[in-house]
């Protein structure tokens, strides 16, 4: 009864190069929303102090 072996896949370690590119990518995806909501606040300070500056908008309670 000499039956056939089957092929079975070896279970290799985690791959080196695999993992520093998934890391590569998620850092610099996480970077990029980062990046891109910085940029977002900053206009809209940018925004708010040009307003202020140009006196269509005032921080000052007017009293009636």
């Amino acid at each position: 009864m000499g039956g056939g072996r089957v092929a079975h896949p070896v279970l290799k370690g985690p791959s080196v190069i695999k993992e520093l590119v998934i890391g590569a990518v998620l850092g610099l995806a996480a970077g990029g929303l980062w990046k891109m909501h910085h940029w977002n606040e900053q206009r809209k300070t940018r925004q708010f102090y040009d307003l202020l500056e140009k006196g269509e908008i005032s921080v000052v309670v007017d009293e009636e």
